[in-house]
């Protein structure tokens, strides 16, 4: 059998022996150049450029093998990416289908090999600590104050960095870009995607709309605007509240829009037209799923409807993976389009229409990345080196999830049809996808 790792030399420099580490740990040639601290290089030479500024990124590597030390070290800059980043992590997954998703795992040997060529090189100490940028969450798992928290660290970051990031209408879920009109701006895809959102849930003038999980509020403004209708947005992070109320006092909106900071099963009342969640689902987790999509079904109208537009993950896809849930969103839980309708099914909504977005969240994600990287020194300014660099490995790792069908988004549509089964609905969807791109 042919050796295709990585050529070993007569006096090997740094590089060269984190290479034969990183092979013997892999199973395989190493489809990155690595670079030391000591200046020494190997690995292919048209290879994506790894910079391993010191030892202690190793050392997080020995504590935390796999992605989150990997991640941890980038972020801490103790590990770098010369060039683009996209293609670097494109590069490492390519490698990893390669192998397969039955590769052999490093063995009792193997580990026992990679810690003593760590020893030598000087890696081997204290588990290092973790960036600042880590969610620190307490509690148990969907408790309420631990659900604040995991919401308040997703979205309480900053109100300026993130109108720098999402530009108008601040909206921190996937654009629309209809195949006709395919040079729309970020700001008119997501225009787009709220008047599709609002036609989908037939919104008319003096319609009761429910906004779960309502963000920085660009779908309740562009309903209450826009459609005249009347709004109750509903968010966990009192940040986000605030800049709403903000917005609705300034464009003099109070007589159509509510903003309430609580829990989404602290909801009194129903009877609304319209139920929207956005990009809310993936933070509800799994086992109290069946519960959020019963309460949906309550708080809706008989023949009213309810859209979840929601991140999914492929069938063998790990989803948001352990750096995302670490560093963006905490306790995010995402798990195959199916069933997530069968438990909507299970609530007893009826699933009327489903319409994936992945494409265009790829093209959503490239234009908030530009964004990061055209404006990086603002960005660092507004919320430190560590934490732009988390949101740059989360862009670039994003956009590629999403292109190669890893993670996916889906708009469901459904309806609560009456006893007798009267959905309400029309026969068909036509008039969902005409429409002006923005107010």
């Amino acid at each position: 059998m042919t050796d295709v790792r990585t050529a070993r030399t007569a006096r090997p420099g740094t590089a060269h022996r984190l290479a034969a580490l990183a092979e013997d740990v892999l199973g395989t040639a190493l489809p990155v150049r690595l670079r030391a601290w000591d200046g020494s290089e190997a690995g292919p030479a048209d290879g994506p450029v790894v910079v391993v500024r010191s030892r202690r990124a190793l050392r997080r590597l020995l504590w935390e093998p796999g992605e989150l030390g990997l991640a941890q070290a980038y972020v801490t800059g103790e590990l770098d990416v010369e060039g683009d980043l996209a293609h670097a992590l494109r590069t490492l997954w390519a490698a990893a289908r390669e192998r397969g998703p039955h590769a052999p795992r490093p063995g009792l040997a193997d580990r026992t090999r990679a810690a003593a060529e760590a020893l030598r090189l000087g890696a081997v100490g204290p588990r290092p600590a973790p960036p600042a940028a880590r969610a620190r969450l307490r509690g148990g798992l969907r408790g309420r104050a631990r659900d604040r928290a995991a919401i308040s660290h997703h979205h309480d970051l900053s109100d300026d960095f993130y109108r720098l990031l999402l530009g108008e209408p601040m909206a921190w879920s996937c654009g629309y870009w209809a195949d006709e009109e395919a040079d729309r701006t970020p700001a008119e895809a997501q225009y787009a995607k709220l008047e599709l959102v609002c036609r989908k849930l037939a919104v008319v003038p003096g319609a009761r709309l429910l906004d779960i999980g309502c963000g920085w509020g660009s779908l309740t403004l562009y309903a209450a605007e826009r459609h005249k209708a009347q709004v109750t947005a509903v968010t966990l992070a009192h940040e986000q509240a605030a800049f709403v109320r903000r917005e609705v006092r300034e464009r003099g909106l109070e007589h159509r829009v509510e903003v309430v900071c609580q829990d989404y099963r602290d909801i009194d009342g129903g009877a609304y037209d319209a139920v929207a969640a956005i990009e809310m689902g993936e933070h509800v987790g799994d086992a109290e799923y069946p519960a959020f999509a019963a309460a949906l079904r309550r708080l809706v109208r008989p023949r009213g409807r309810v859209l979840v537009q929601q991140m999914s993950r492929g069938r063998n896809a790990p989803g948001g993976g352990p750096f995302i849930e670490a560093y963006i969103a905490p306790d995010m839980h995402m798990r195959p389009l199916g069933e997530t309708v069968t438990l909507l099914e299970g609530g007893g909504l009826e699933v009327r229409s489903v319409e994936s977005l992945r494409e265009h969240y790829v093209r959503t994600v490239a234009a908030w990345h530009r964004t990061l990287e055209d404006r990086w020194a603002d960005v660092v300014r507004l919320v430190g080196e560590e934490t732009a660099r988390v949101w740059r490995l989360c862009l670039a790792g994003g956009a590629l999830a999403f292109e190669e069908g890893r993670m996916g988004v889906d708009q469901i549509l459904c309806v609560r049809p009456t006893s007798l089964g009267d959905s309400g609905m029309p026969g068909s969807p036509e008039g969902w996808y005409a429409g002006p791109a923005r107010p």
